[in-house]
């Protein structure tokens, strides 16, 4: 019989039935944050009470958070070595949730960034493509340890048409190739107007899709929420390097 590896690793989602229909699609492809093919090895996800698209970006809910507490905890006990979430306006929570719990805590992609940051030229700037740039604050960039230092180019996806039904007809069905193409119009724009840009922080989890094709145009690196799993899956054992049997 196959041995069932345990989840170490847990993901606080949304609510059930709070998701726009818009996003439900984007989830089937994998590199989204709650498709489980989007890992190498499994994780856990769960579901929180409140959680959805207002509570957490447009209105960051105290509520919420508090359920997420109880909830990380809950799968602490139950073995889970490190919590993440499916949203990175979760960004928001990063002190909160890493103070209240005893295992690491990583909410957002946009953690990646002053890492990036130093892995560049003190005259490049870091493209940051993000579901809804106006609900994108400052206080989201601070307690993931981005400073004024920093150079970004904050790319909101708002802007694109069929991206926008996400907020506009949460109801409705999207056109995922429509939604590709947008994206990767984003950043070849991005590009295109600022030629300081030497790589790609991608703050939605459901852009991770996209990922590859925009290195494969662009030719710069593009960092991601399972760029960010993927390292902190290693720092705790889940992926082991090669040349440990």
């Amino acid at each position: 019989m196959e041995k069932i590896e345990p989840c170490r690793i847990g993901i606080l989602c949304w609510e059930a039935g709070q998701v726009p229909r818009g996003l439900v699609q984007l989830e089937t492809l994998p590199g989204n944050s709650t498709n489980p093919k989007s890992y190498a090895f499994p994780v856990r996800f769960n579901r929180i009470k409140g959680a959805n698209l207002h509570t957490v970006l447009e209105d960051p809910s105290q509520d919420v958070l508090k359920n997420m507490i109880v909830e990380s905890k809950k799968m602490i006990s139950e073995g889970i070595e490190a919590i993440t979430t499916s949203c990175g306006f979760n960004a928001i929570f990063q002190e909160e949730l890493a103070s209240a719990l005893d295992v690491p805590v990583f909410t957002s992609s946009l953690l990646q960034v002053p890492l990036v940051h130093k892995m560049l030229g003190p005259e490049k700037s870091i493209a940051v493509i993000t579901a809804k740039k106006s609900a994108l604050k400052v206080e989201h960039l601070r307690t993931v340890g981005i400073t004024d230092d920093i150079r970004l180019n904050i790319l909101g996806m708002e802007n694109s048409p069929e991206w926008n039904k996400i907020f506009t007809a949460p109801d409705d069905d999207v056109d995922l190739n429509v939604i590709a193409g947008e994206v990767i119009g984003t950043a070849k724009e991005a590009v295109m107007r600022d030629k300081s840009i030497g790589a790609f922080v991608l703050e939605c989890t459901d852009l991770p899709p996209f990922s590859d094709p925009i290195r494969k145009n662009l030719h710069l690196p593009v960092f991601d929420f399972i760029t960010l799993m993927e390292f902190v899956a290693r720092s705790i054992g889940v992926v082991k390097p090669f040349y440990i049997d």
